[in-house]
């Protein structure tokens, strides 16, 4: 699939995965055959080839020293940006291959649990970069998760794939209505300092309050709508605020 649509001439740099994807030899072969970077979620048991030997990940991550970690974030969140203690380690490559890989690994600040991840570039990039790619899975399991609970992406009771193709594309519309809609919104207002942007939630429930039910009073229902919004802008605030204390 990924094929099919970079011979579409989609553009992409970066590809992420969780560790199915990651596990995949055919995929990350055939990414580096495209030279097209990737960071992929592996098994703390995986393998790990480099100038020492060949070690599992989890050994790997035990045996670094402490200024080999840094702290970073992974992307900002509903309560502050998604702090971790970030490695690297470099990979044994063939002489005749080309790029470069990594191994990446995410240790959380409180409970110490390692995540790992495999990392390729066909040229050198900064641990931010990786980083920063690695952390664009919550953005999509966040998509996965507003499309169900905002358009009834997982509702359908069918049994068919042509049945399931269907609900799926009308479902995948509707979220992108909302999404569309929603950027079109920051794009073109100033939002107040002390209201959050109008989201994808919040433009479902007002588009489902003036089309769904009767209006009975437009005004009452905005202010609900504004009410909301400095809410979450202060929970907001608060969840930074505290963070960085």
């Amino acid at each position: 699939m990924i094929g099919h649509v970079l011979d579409a001439g989609v553009p992409a740099a970066w590809v992420t995965g969780d560790e199915v994807y990651g596990g995949d030899p055919h995929l990350s072969a055939e990414l580096e055959r495209r030279q097209i970077g990737y960071v992929l979620a592996v098994s703390r048991k995986r393998a790990i080839a480099t100038r020492a030997g060949v070690f599992r990940a989890g050994v790997l991550a035990h045996g670094l020293p402490k200024r080999a970690w840094q702290r970073l974030s992974a992307g900002a969140g509903a309560k502050g940006h998604r702090m971790y203690d970030w490695a690297q380690v470099d990979i044994d490559s063939q002489p005749s291959s080309t790029g470069h890989r990594w191994l990446l690994i995410r240790r959380n600040r409180r409970t110490g649990e390692l995540a790992f991840y495999r990392g390729y570039s066909p040229r050198p990039v900064a641990l931010t970069m990786l980083v920063e790619v690695a952390g664009r899975r919550w953005t999509v399991e966040e998509a996965f998760q507003a499309a169900k609970g905002l358009a009834g992406l997982d509702e359908h009771q069918v049994r068919r794939w042509t049945s399931w193709h269907r609900w799926t594309t009308m479902a995948m519309l509707a979220h992108a209505f909302l999404a569309v809609t929603a950027a079109i919104e920051r794009a073109g207002a100033t939002t107040p300092s002390d209201l959050v942007p109008l989201t994808c939630s919040e433009i479902q429930r007002l588009f489902a309050a003036f089309v769904a039910q009767p209006v009975l009073d437009l005004v009452h229902r905005l202010r609900w709508s504004e009410w909301r919004r400095r809410h979450q802008a202060r929970a907001r605030t608060s969840h930074y605020r505290r963070q960085a204390a």
